[in-house]
């Protein structure tokens, strides 16, 4: 763990969806949860639940997985994610020029002055804000 959580999370995520790992750990923080909450939402994962460990809260997410019916192939990703701004290069975006990810279908969150939340909300809201990552 270092000091960016938000690429933490991510690394964790891509990691453990990389090695098809079903469930992975993470740390709980405001933002862990904001963010984990979206892919929730957007079906990028299936389930979180909270887990205390020595005074230390977790979240505990379940990945969702491609099933292959051919085994030959090889693996492919369901979750790809990308950390875009970030402590030494923050980017920031107002509403209208909030890049779209693969025409719409996927999804970019955004730290806003009114919290953390995806593109689509922050064009409803026509508000801006810093662009955390991108998700498809």
């Amino acid at each position: 763990m270092g000091s960016d959580t938000i690429a933490d999370i991510i690394t964790s995520i891509r990691n453990a969806d990389m090695y098809r790992k079903s469930v992975v750990r993470v740390a709980s923080t405001n933002i862990s949860q904001s963010i984990v909450k979206i892919l929730l939402r957007e079906g990028f994962i299936e389930n979180v639940r909270k887990h205390r460990e020595n005074n230390n809260s977790f979240l505990v997410l379940t990945l969702r997985h491609r099933r292959n019916r051919n085994r030959k192939r090889t693996y492919r990703n369901i979750l790809n994610l990308k950390r875009i701004s970030r402590p030494g290069l923050r980017i920031y975006s107002n509403y209208q020029k909030i890049p779209r990810i693969l025409g719409g279908m996927g999804v970019v969150i955004l730290s806003t002055s009114r919290g953390i939340m995806t593109d689509r909300e922050a064009r409803l809201e026509r508000i801006g804000g810093e662009i955390l990552c991108y998700i498809w």
